[in-house]
């Protein structure tokens, strides 16, 4: 075999080869490729949860899945949430705390939300009060159990780029059964969700840093004396 015709034989088989590696990886990650269909300019037409018990909604939640128009790949773990009506001012304001996923440190971040309730009568449909975007920021409850599960939705338009479009899937525990997660995925794709970027959120929440400010040698060394360890470093020089 002449030296042309054998690299051309190996160029092949690699070729084969690669394919046969690559393209299962790439099935499995289909968003890495996946053009979008979903970056429209309007926000579309929600009709937030009917009957809906507002103090009922209130309290503690684990994000299980997210999605957002904005994100193309997983990037967020222990994402958590805490809801609180203030009667007093009438607004509801969202407490939540999360890390990024390659984050070695597992640094805990946290921010908060405040809404209105811009019509008592329709109380699933809030109205965002932070002046982040041009118009106006919508938040709808589109369904929930209040005891186990949630599914909410946030769309804010913008003048000269695509909405921002964003959900939250809710449980109250770490966990939730596959049966009810497709139950309320299959509820965004008429909101012109793409549920191939609808991401789950890892639960495993332990030793998470709580400051950026924390020395991360120390915190190692006091989480391994919480578990009762003795810890020993060498020093090179």
């Amino acid at each position: 075999m002449s030296s042309l015709r054998a690299a051309t034989f190996f160029c092949f088989l690699f070729t084969l080869l690669s394919l046969e590696f690559v393209s299962p990886w790439m099935n499995f990650n289909s968003y890495v490729s996946k053009k979008r269909t979903d970056l429209k300019k309007r926000c579309p037409n929600v009709r937030a949860v009917r009957n809906f018990d507002l103090e009922s909604m209130m309290g503690f939640w684990y994000v299980v899945q997210y999605y957002a128009s904005t994100e193309e790949l997983p990037e967020y773990a222990c994402m958590q949430s805490n809801f609180a009506f203030s009667a007093e001012d009438q607004h509801i304001t969202m407490n939540f705390s999360y890390i990024f996923a390659e984050d070695p440190l597992r640094e805990k971040l946290q921010g908060n939300i405040t809404w209105i309730i811009p019509d008592f009568e329709a109380p699933a449909h809030w109205m965002h009060t932070e002046d982040i975007y041009e118009g106006i920021y919508n938040t709808y409850v589109i369904d929930t159990d209040y005891k186990s599960w949630s599914l909410i939705m946030h769309c804010a338009e913008k003048k000269k780029s695509p909405r921002y479009l964003s959900a939250l899937l809710l449980s109250r525990e770490p966990q939730l059964g596959d049966n009810v997660i497709n139950f309320l995925r299959e509820k965004l794709p008429r909101y012109e969700i793409d549920l191939s970027f609808m991401f789950p959120i890892n639960q495993t929440c332990h030793n998470l840093m709580e400051s950026v400010n924390d020395d991360p040698l120390a915190y190692i060394l006091n989480e391994e004396k919480k578990k009762g360890k003795d810890v020993k470093f060498i020093l090179k020089t």
